[in-house]
């Protein structure tokens, strides 16, 4: 999928091949380990065609033969998540210098001089709207709120149905805007109650919205998984969270989420606990405008809107200093 949408902003994209060790069980390992051999080899070619002066990670099993391939290149490790993945904490060892998104990151590198608290990095057009503006173009009205669902791009299958579930007595109270994911798309639309006319008309549904800048201007509140783009995205439009982490992968989620409950920007609802608690979490929160209005303050003050710049700073840093060093060396 980034390869789709790296393409659609119609930036050169380069893919090599890669496969994960971590969790995968003996019988995939040494098929895994060979096409990380193999991507290593096709990194090494690209980095000798395109000759970069720095090189820049983001996480990912794919980082790790191109990090392999480039390490007499100076890098950049950053860290989206609050807890860095298996890929980060190994590439990280090789580092010139590596960017984290929050202050409790410093936690899973201590003492290290290296590491430098960036901010999640957005791209310039992810900014707030109008409220107004955002309700008219999505088609919703003043006089509710507006309560965004989202699992990503994929979908969150559990999340999913406890919203279709819990439509007839939600939308009592509040607009939905409900972004389904690609995946669970037909499942969802499957799932959906019959709802009278003057209910159906403040639910809307769609797998995916490229523009959600629209989507964040005009919630009141978010039902999401706890990716790490909701540590730049959700402070940025300063939007209230019911945050539930994915269960099924490492605690990285988890951790994101506790890390914004503890600041009062968010609550946190367990995935097995959608069923029965996501209707009178949502509803709690809803009902309770100064509740809100605390959490929303909260989640603006854990803004950072110049974290692309100061990502972009550390690379050039070291690029000037790659290239430094090379005419230092020709002569």
């Amino acid at each position: 999928m980034e390869a789709g949408l790296v393409q659609r902003e119609q930036v050169p994209y380069t893919s090599i091949p890669a496969a994960g060790v971590h969790g995968v069980g003996l019988r995939a390992l040494p098929g895994n380990l060979l096409r990380l051999a193999r991507g290593t080899l096709a990194a090494r070619r690209v980095i000798r065609q395109f000759q970069p002066d720095a090189l820049l990670f983001t996480g990912g099993y794919v980082a790790v033969p191109v990090a392999v391939a480039g390490r007499r290149i100076p890098s950049l490790v950053y860290v989206p998540d609050i807890e860095p993945g298996l890929a980060l904490k190994t590439i990280a060892r090789f580092a010139d210098r590596i960017a984290v998104t929050t202050p409790d990151s410093r936690a899973f590198f201590p003492g290290d001089q290296r590491v430098t608290v960036s901010g999640y990095p957005l791209r310039p057009g992810l900014v707030p709207l109008p409220k107004e503006e955002a309700l008219s173009r999505l088609g919703f009205q003043s006089d509710l709120p507006v309560v965004l669902v989202t699992g990503g791009s994929k979908g969150a299958r559990s999340i999913n149905l406890a919203v279709a579930a819990a439509l007839p007595e939600l939308l009592k109270y509040a607009q939905v805007l409900h972004l389904t994911g690609l995946v669970t798309w037909g499942e969802t639309q499957a799932s959906l109650p019959e709802l009278p006319a003057a209910l159906k008309a403040r639910y809307q549904a769609m797998p995916y919205l490229h523009d959600m800048q629209l989507a964040y201007s005009a919630a009141d509140l978010v039902v999401s998984r706890a990716g790490a783009s909701i540590l730049g995205e959700y402070p940025r439009f300063g939007l209230p969270s019911v945050l539930v982490p994915y269960p099924y992968a490492w605690r990285y989620q988890k951790t994101n989420a506790e890390y914004l409950v503890s600041r009062g920007a968010a609550l946190l609802l367990e995935d097995g606990q959608m069923a029965e608690q996501l209707l009178p979490t949502v509803l709690g929160l809803l009902q309770n405008p100064q509740r809100l209005a605390e959490m929303r303050s909260a989640m603006s003050d854990l803004a950072q809107p110049q974290a692309a710049e100061n990502l972009a700073g550390i690379l050039v840093e070291l690029a000037q200093s790659s290239s430094q060093k090379a005419k230092t060396a020709s002569w």
